[in-house]
């Protein structure tokens, strides 16, 4: 049994590892690679915000302004089996026919991918990746906006999967008009 200490003196700390009989550990099992999809780098490649009415875009009880959004997916292979993924988002509000602000914005990714056929890269480049970058430039936007002296815009998530469909078709119709 363990004598209490006395007051004032320190309490022995007991070491109760013990390597010896310890098991070991076996390696570990090689599990089958599936597909895989890296997320190496997202950055802001170029942002702009333009307010040209300024300070008149900004006063009280105009009315609010009509707001058209663009979204294109920008895509470049490097060298290293690595793909780069650009958004590519254009916010441009009017009041009739004055520019109350364009905000644009190219956020990009760089992003590796393993043991994928090559009939499968093209849509996780040009549907997932997106779909990964999209609530960063979201966020951006909506910042880029408020900073701006307006409301965050706020973009609805778009559907990245009939984007892709429909360039699919344009490029089949554009295939077989050539």
């Amino acid at each position: 049994m363990a004598k209490k200490p006395k007051k004032g003196e320190e309490t022995p700390v007991e070491d109760t590892l013990s390597i010896e009989g310890a098991p070991t550990e076996a390696p570990a099992a090689q599990a089958p690679q599936g597909p895989m999809l890296s997320v190496l780098a997202q950055y802001t490649k170029d942002q702009s915000f333009e307010n040209p009415g300024a300070p008149n875009s900004l006063r009280a009880g105009l009315p609010a302004p009509e707001i058209g959004v663009n979204i294109e997916i920008g895509r470049q292979m490097m060298d290293d089996d690595t793909v780069e993924v650009t958004l590519m988002l254009k916010a441009e509000a009017r009041r009739e026919n004055d520019v109350a602000f364009i905000a644009e914005l190219e956020y990009s990714g760089l992003f590796a991918f393993q043991g994928v056929g090559i009939e499968e890269v093209q849509p996780l480049i040009m549907i997932e990746c997106p779909r990964l970058l999209f609530p960063f430039a979201r966020q951006i936007m909506a910042s880029m906006t408020q900073n701006g002296g307006f409301p965050p815009i706020l973009l609805d998530p778009p559907d990245f999967t009939a984007m892709f469909r429909d360039e699919m078709m344009r490029r089949a119709q554009d295939t077989a008009v050539n």
